[in-house]
């Protein structure tokens, strides 16, 4: 019997190896770099996405061993492995800019950007298929999209095999070697490969982010000289968290720069100039300090006229921030100390850690009462929690098997992910930290434009905030600036996409109608703004050169509060199974839990999702998590088989503590 038991047990395990676990990369182009011994670039075309006819695309991941990062700094003792997607122009590749793009978190991936926002496809309900976006940014611009930092999206350290529960708050992935046994999943426990989740295999803050992916970069244009333009010069843009990101990112590039200009880098081969062109922040979480105050005031009176919390609230949130030992105190705390004690951020003072993390926890008096009390979405104001917008298709799409085959990835892609960066950040406090401010003074002053670009909507990182920001950064036309008036956005002959404050390379502007990720609510805006910033064109007509005027001030209003719009939204709800916590009602949640729910292509089927998406009701989409979906290709050809899954969830009660532990877990992790 035992003979005969075990060659069943290794035949049952070969068999939910075959549905859980990404298919071994093939067909995959390996280079090393003359960089440093150990570093290598990998990548192959996947054929999936950017389908106009003649487009190229590249997806790979670019290996750093242990070490490699020493050299600037930071103590390396991990491999780090971060994925990339690039999409050539669809207009003259060759000659087009580039543009760098990543998502912000801490933990957050860049495909969020690439297929809810702004890259070359839209992913259809299917979660399978997909249809080009009109409004794509590598419509005239080649773009490069990256992971970041070390095991977000489909980065990863070692890999390693594990399990997600969907509805754990915390999100995270538990690692199991499945010596014994593979787990059953079903349609919100996942089974699958991913990176260790190890806190130390991470970048534990932006300044060691930065570091990283400049060595990335240096690797990426060595391997593909022909997509570095011939003026050298690249464009980063980013969002949410993103707006630590992209201001100390650039600020370090140029730093580099400089070194290498003036001889004082010397290691061989790393010596590309990555010059910036222009910094673009979409609703950024730039300067705590500045900032703050911006949140009870979106929730209480914002241009929509909606009061999300009452006065009291109101005043209780805003105490929290001035009162004497409040959390505005604990900030500047944070920073002197850190000044002193850890002036890099690199996050290796204790001490400074220990007071910076205190002062992260407490925002939350500041940022929180809006969740805990107000039942609207955290990313747009004018929703109602869930909501399901924008769609997470792309999760069950990045995780169907001829996906990942066609990008050559050897992990599952998880969301939410990159927990370990998260709790890196959150560890040393990188939040409260300052310096950026500073950073976008260097920038503009060194000739770089810079584009802050907030949708209304948002409360995230609102506009309110992102207002001040631009009003607080010190550099040399700082009142020239205040002193520009806010024009129309004309988007084109018959539509007015927001307002914009410019003074010559630095703008501001405040997007309509938008939540927090500001191309997936108002696409042909948003890509006119970035395209009319990376061509030195003015942001409001898009028919001025700006590039030989550096006094170009835009007229108008001296403020944008007089614009209001009181119309709501109203959404029904699609509960997406990969995403249950973040677009499924507390009834829908409970039908999965008792498995009572039907789900077809990671949707939950009722008289709606029936009407609104009919292929639902065929039989033939997936039932099931992520890494069961059938074959097929980009075009939407084959099914999904479900595979070895359970429709129920683990047979628990979903009280309304443990709704409100999931919201605040989701939100805590902000941002995207």
């Amino acid at each position: 019997m035992w003979s005969l038991f075990v060659p069943l047990l290794f035949i049952w395990l070969e068999l939910a190896a075959t549905q859980y676990f990404p298919p071994a990369p093939k067909n995959v182009t390996r280079v090393n770099s003359k960089l440093q011994e150990g570093v290598s670039i990998s990548f192959k075309e996947p054929g999936i996405c950017e389908t106009t006819p003649g487009v190229k695309s590249y997806a790979g991941y670019v290996h750093l061993p242990p070490g490699v990062v020493d050299d600037l700094g930071v103590y390396q003792n991990y491999t780090i492995n971060t994925f990339f997607w690039f999409f050539e122009s669809r207009k003259d590749p060759s000659n087009a800019p580039l543009s760098i793009w990543f998502n912000g978190g801490p933990g957050s991936s860049s495909m969020i950007g690439l297929l809810q926002e702004n890259g070359p496809c839209n992913i259809k309900y299917d979660s399978n298929s997909t249809t080009l976006n009109t409004w794509s940014w590598n419509n005239e611009v080649n773009m490069l999209y990256i992971d970041q930092p070390n095991q977000v999206g489909l980065s990863y350290d070692t890999l390693a095999n594990g399990t997600q529960d969907l509805l754990d708050p915390s999100g995270d992935v538990v690692i199991d070697d499945f010596s014994s046994d593979i787990p059953k999943q079903n349609n919100t426990f996942l089974v699958g490969t991913f990176p260790t989740q190890l806190l130390n295999s991470s970048a534990n803050g932006t300044t060691n982010a930065a570091r990283a992916l400049w060595h990335f970069a240096q690797v990426w244009f060595q391997t593909f000289p022909d997509y570095k333009p011939n003026d050298n010069r690249i464009s980063i843009w980013t969002e949410s968290y993103g707006g630590h990101y992209g201001p100390a990112f650039a600020a370090f590039f140029e730093e580099q720069n400089q070194k290498i200009a003036n001889g004082t880098w010397t290691d061989a081969g790393e010596t590309y100039d990555i010059h910036l062109d222009t910094l673009g922040i979409i609703n950024g979480c730039i300067d705590v300090l500045v900032q703050e105050p911006s949140y009870p005031e979106m929730a209480y009176n914002n241009t929509y006229g909606i009061e999300a919390i009452n006065r009291t609230v109101y005043d209780a949130a805003m105490n929290s921030f001035t009162k004497p030992g409040g959390v505005r105190y604990l900030i500047e705390t944070c920073r002197a100390l850190a000044a002193e004690g850890d002036p890099e951020n690199q996050g290796n003072n204790a001490t400074v850690n220990d007071a910076c993390s205190f002062a992260n926890d407490a925002t939350w008096y500041v940022e929180g009462p809006y969740v805990a009390n107000s039942g609207r979405n955290y990313y747009d104001i004018a929703a109602v929690d869930p909501d399901p917008f924008p769609p997470n298709y792309y999760i069950g799409y990045l995780n169907q098997p001829h996906v990942q085959a066609a990008l050559g990835v050897p992990i599952n892609y998880t969301n939410p992910g990159g927990n370990s960066a998260y709790y890196a950040f959150q560890d040393t406090g990188d939040y409260p930290r300052g310096g950026y401010l500073q950073d976008l003074s260097y920038l503009i002053d060194n000739g770089i434009k810079v584009a802050m670009v907030y949708g209304d909507r948002d409360y995230a990182c609102n506009w309110i905030g992102g207002e001040a920001v631009s009003l607080a950064v010190n550099y040399s036309h700082t009142f020239d600036f205040a002193a520009a008036g806010y024009a129309n956005i004309s988007v084109n002959s018959s539509y007015v996409g927001g307002l914009v404050r410019q003074y010559g390379n630095f703008s501001f502007s405040r997007v309509f109608q938008a939540g927090h990720e500001v191309p997936a609510y108002q696409p042909e805006t948003a890509y006119e703004i970035f395209r009319r910033a990376l061509f030195n064109l003015d942001i409001a007509t898009g028919k001025k050169e700006t590039a030989k005027n550096a006094s170009f001030a835009t007229t108008g209003l001296p403020d944008t509060w007089s614009v209001r719009d009181v119309s709501h939204i109203s959404r029904d709800h699609i509960c997406y199974s990969l995403a249950p916590t973040s677009s499924c009602t507390d009834e829908q949640l409970h039908s999965i839990i008792d498995g009572s729910a039907l789900i077809s292509d990671y949707i939950l089927v009722d008289n709606y999702t029936m009407n609104q998406f009919p292929g639902l009701t065929n039989g033939t989409g997936n039932n099931g998590a992520g890494g069961n979906g059938g074959g097929g290709n980009d075009s939407g050809s084959g099914s999904g088989s479900g595979g070895n899954t359970d429709n129920s969830a683990a047979s628990i009660g979903m009280s309304t503590a443990l709704w409100l532990m999931i919201t605040a877990a989701t939100v805590a992790a902000c941002c995207f």
